[in-house]
């Protein structure tokens, strides 16, 4: 390897290190406890460094944000080849289900915090840049229209029935990540086991979906 590559490939492993380390941090503290000066003592690096790869705080957040929606697209990416558009659309469900359960510390900066968001609103930021997160969306949008043309959900705005489908398994994941669907479950005292919860939720979804036929 000749030194422009190494310093290439340093440059990158430093950048991943500062968004590790951010990710950390903004997960386990929350985005205003979370400071630059923090970010760098973990890294062990001075702050003026992680200046030199990203402007602010914010920056590195949306950072992060983007890199997550590429870790949702790419598990959607396959799933085009299930020919069948309503088992596409479940299979799509469950493997948002499960990529909110396994990336918990991505999900919840995607989803759950407002500052990436703050990022597209600046001026210099052009739409363009979120292009991640229309691409993980795109894939629901078309697998709708395909189900509509087998007579599923023919009343339907496509694109707003595909808002419903997606806020409604977002809840269902957003209420399981943070506990509040084992309040509900021991305070009503529920005959459901709580690692069931998500499940059976998401399954009963489906069946009424389903029928909309």
């Amino acid at each position: 390897m000749g030194i422009t590559e190494r310093k290439k490939r340093d440059k990158e492993d430093l950048k991943q290190r500062i968004l590790d380390a951010a990710k950390l941090l903004f997960t386990k503290y929350g985005y205003e406890s979370t400071s630059i000066r923090k970010i760098a003592k973990v890294i062990e690096f001075s702050p003026t460094t992680i200046y030199l790869y990203y402007r602010d705080k914010n920056d590195i957040l949306y950072a992060l944000h983007r890199e997550g929606f590429k870790m949702l697209g790419t598990s959607f990416h396959d799933l085009g080849k299930i020919e069948d558009p309503f088992e596409r659309l479940k299979k799509m469900g469950w493997t948002y289900l499960q990529f909110a359960l396994d990336h918990s510390d991505f999900y919840e900066l995607m989803f759950i915090m407002k500052e990436p968001l703050q990022w597209l609103d600046e001026d210099e930021c052009s739409s363009d840049k979120w292009q991640e997160g229309i691409n993980a969306f795109e894939p629901l949008h078309k697998t709708i229209i395909d189900c509509q043309k087998k007579g599923y959900f023919e009343d339907q705005d496509p694109k707003l029935f595909s808002l419903f489908v997606w806020s409604t398994v977002h809840g269902l994941c957003s209420l399981s990540l943070h506990g509040h669907f084992e309040q509900v479950v021991k305070g009503n005292k529920l005959d459901i086991h709580p690692d069931k919860i998500l499940e059976d939720s998401f399954e009963n979804f489906l069946n009424l979906i389903d029928k909309l036929k």
